[in-house]
């Protein structure tokens, strides 16, 4: 019997072109269950090969941006005469660019392709980590850290598409894959940034740079992919100029807010970021202010963000075989719940216990994604809900991090704050249970 991953894949429509007018690669046009495993045969092997080593590549790129600077921001701050204000402004940079700049990755997903966007994003992300330790302004250095962030939101919101696209039948595996990839990345930036600032001669300039090299290995795959008819015309493309052929226009697709799923992916997407942020920005400072030494803060911060590297391979894969997705949420709300309920009532004396808790709850991320591309039938569709999802969720998050500095500033504890991050694990909970129903949003649209 099979599975709902490959259930989702079935067309939205009875009428599926004969197997032998189907199109070359199932990003050409309707993906259908029997063809898909035959087209994948006929596909080079070293080009599935190449595809997974890009998806790898460039997951480990998606976050060193953001997490390598902080550990060298005082060193930035002073080196660049940068006020506290525009600092706090910098943490706040990352989910506003990535909400807004992912609005616009379906537009440029139908006219150049989904591999040549990310292709675009990679090179993006390497140009702006290389240039802005070296442009000595504080404009400068907020200018092409939005140039590498403006990469990453298109690839964050392109990945889920390639994954449908090439593996339509493995959506949980390379999801895992990519997802375990993100989280390497992300740990590892946030690890060696320091001691690679002190092997390479105690430049700031330099430890933040060296991370553009790896984003500019990350171009190289997808620059060859970029040959393969699969990412350069995605099936919008296609159908728009078939449609053009037969002298009719498109037909009108309906608005994706008309779809309750895709609003609950979205919220859940964004309640999970807002956990992740307050996680990366104020645990060390919970830890510091309980009595625990900085170094040891750091380290709880590094095991926290470690834990996503082998749940994000597992999850997904476990998500996808399952109907709902429900009972996942629920479980990764109840750790993150006990984890605040540690930090506070007894924030020092188990500091080891509630990082690994918390560090299981941030593993909402990678199910986000999973429930991406187990929510659309199709590509065309996957990109829509990546988008909305991924650029609605990031602009909900936003508020979180600063209200957290807010109350604890104001009631000089954090007991308020705990609360206020125990209390979103409520709603998240909720939503998530929504969005991980057996349903799709072409079915809610029709």
């Amino acid at each position: 019997m099979p599975d709902d991953e490959t259930r989702t894949l079935s067309p939205a429509a009875p009428t599926v072109p004969p197997a032998s007018t189907a199109p070359a690669d199932p990003a050409e046009g309707p993906v259908s269950v029997p063809s898909a495993p035959r087209e994948q045969r006929k596909r080079p092997v070293w080009v599935t090969r190449t595809v997974v080593l890009g998806l790898v590549l460039a997951a480990l790129n998606l976050r060193p941006a953001i997490t390598s600077l902080g550990p060298l921001l005082e060193e930035v701050r002073a080196g660049l005469g940068m006020s506290g204000s525009v600092a706090g402004l910098l943490t706040s940079v990352p989910p506003l660019c990535f909400a807004v700049f992912g609005l616009t990755a379906p537009r440029l997903a139908r006219r150049f392709g989904p591999g040549a966007i990310v292709c675009a994003g990679m090179a993006a992300i390497a140009a702006g980590l290389l240039i802005r330790p070296y442009l000595g302004s504080t404009a400068g250095f907020l200018a092409a850290s939005a140039l590498a962030l403006m990469g990453i939101a298109l690839s964050n919101i392109l990945m889920p598409v390639i994954v449908k696209r090439w593996f339509p039948d493995r959506v949980g595996q390379m999801t895992g894959l990519y997802s375990m990839a993100l989280a390497l990345g992300t740990a590892l930036a946030a690890a060696a940034t320091v001691p690679l600032t002190q092997g390479l001669g105690d430049s700031w300039q330099t430890g933040l740079a060296v991370w553009g090299s790896l984003a500019a290995v990350a171009v190289l795959p997808w620059l060859l992919l970029t040959r393969h008819p699969s990412t350069r015309a995605p099936e919008e493309h296609k159908d728009h100029a078939a449609a053009q052929e037969h002298g009719s226009a498109p037909a009108p697709t309906p608005s994706i807010t008309r779809s309750r799923t895709a609003w609950a992916l979205a919220c859940f997407f964004g309640l999970q970021a807002t956990a992740a942020y307050i996680t990366m920005g104020w645990m060390p400072q919970i830890f510091r202010d309980a009595g625990v030494s900085a170094g040891t803060a750091g380290v709880l911060l590094a095991v926290t963000m470690a834990m996503g590297i082998p749940l994000a391979f597992v999850i997904p894969r476990v998500a996808s075989r399952m109907r709902t997705q429900g009972p996942i949420v629920a479980v990764l709300g109840l750790c993150g719940l006990l984890g605040y309920a540690g930090l506070y009532l007894a924030p020092a004396s188990g500091a080891w216990a509630w990082a690994l808790l918390l560090g299981v709850s941030n593993c909402a991320f990678p199910l986000a994604l999973t429930m991406i591309g187990m929510r659309a039938k199709s590509g065309a569709g996957v990109v829509r809900l990546s988008a909305f999802a991924q650029s609605t969720g990031y602009l909900i998050s936003i508020p979180g991090p600063l209200l957290v500095g807010v109350l604890y500033q104001h009631s000089g504890s954090w007991g308020l704050p705990i609360a206020l991050m125990a209390g979103l694990m409520v709603p998240q909970i909720v939503v998530g249970a929504l969005a991980g129903r057996n349903r799709t949003i072409e079915e809610e649209l029709r």
